[in-house]
């Protein structure tokens, strides 16, 4: 069994690979580097830094002395969801690789990948103190002019144009491509990445089943106070986004005492919030409820 279980983890890798590869939100990813294990499972410790501002020199005394106070802030992941599968006749390694490498695979990019970029999103359009404007856009010049009094925003409150990503729906994005205007593309090329967002994923608010009586299909829908979103702003320090991959939990047929049978269990932590004093570096255009 042991070859099994070492064939089994080199699939590990392939699993990033199709989380990044899948994921709408991937791009807005911390620096792990940045970042260590608090002192319980569920917890991530972040480096925070605040300085003093500019003073009066003195052609006498100098520089005023300045304070940097860099600190650790530990925060808990908000998102810890798992499932455990069971797959019978597993007569040999091969067999079981190619038919955990599917399973994960698509698991991962069907279900693992679409919740997490839904219950992101919903965490940044539910963050307090953003900019948030409702209104259904009908065509590309109002999807064009929304676009840009999102920029003016940030502008505004002095957001950094570095590292702006837009994520919008398909079909918006399509009509402002269609207007194939100086302007139009102009106000494209102001952001760092235009990223198009399934509506499906693209919800102001969500509900994540259970799994147990009644949502055994586990998942998630659009809460009943959920919006769908037309398009949304992120500057990238605005968000705390980080993920802790757990390898997947493998259990051999002579260990399963319920079935000859292989389990192979995925469980995904992490966090997606945004910081307190930048809340300006996220803006949200929705429709109605």
């Amino acid at each position: 069994m042991a070859n099994n279980i070492t064939l089994f983890s080199q699939v590990v890798p392939m699993l990033d690979e199709v989380y990044t590869a899948s994921s709408k939100s991937a791009v807005l990813d911390g620096n792990q580097e940045l970042v260590r294990a608090g002192a319980n499972a569920n917890e991530l410790v972040i480096p925070k830094i605040s300085m003093d501002g500019l003073a009066d020199y003195s052609r006498n005394g100098g520089y005023i002395g300045g304070d940097v106070t860099l600190t650790n802030e530990t925060v808990v992941c908000n998102f810890d969801r798992g499932r455990m599968f069971v797959i019978d006749q597993m007569d040999n390694e091969e067999t079981a690789g190619v038919a955990f490498g599917m399973l994960a695979g698509e698991f991962i990019r069907t279900k693992v990948v679409p919740e997490l970029d839904a219950f992101r999103f919903a965490k940044y359009a539910q963050a307090e103190n953003i900019s948030s404007e409702e209104g259904t856009l009908a065509d590309g010049g109002e999807v064009l002019a929304a676009l840009r009094a999102a920029a003016n925003d940030l502008d505004m409150n002095e957001v950094p144009s570095e590292d702006r990503y837009l994520f919008i729906t398909p079909a918006l994005l399509g009509m402002v491509e269609d207007l194939d205007t100086t302007k139009s593309r102009y106000v494209l090329n102001n952001f760092a990445k235009v990223v198009t967002v399934p509506q499906g994923r693209f919800y102001t608010s969500i509900k994540q089943k259970s799994g147990q009586s009644g949502e055994t299909d586990g998942g998630y829908v659009k809460a009943d106070d959920g919006a769908d979103i037309n398009f949304m702003v992120v500057q990238k320090n605005a968000v705390i986004q980080f993920t802790k991959h757990a390898a997947p939990k493998v259990v051999a047929p002579d260990k399963n005492p319920d079935a000859d049978a292989w389990k192979f269990g995925y469980r995904q932590v992490g966090i997606a919030d945004v910081y307190e004093n930048k809340v300006a570096g996220i803006y949200v255009h929705h429709k109605g409820v």
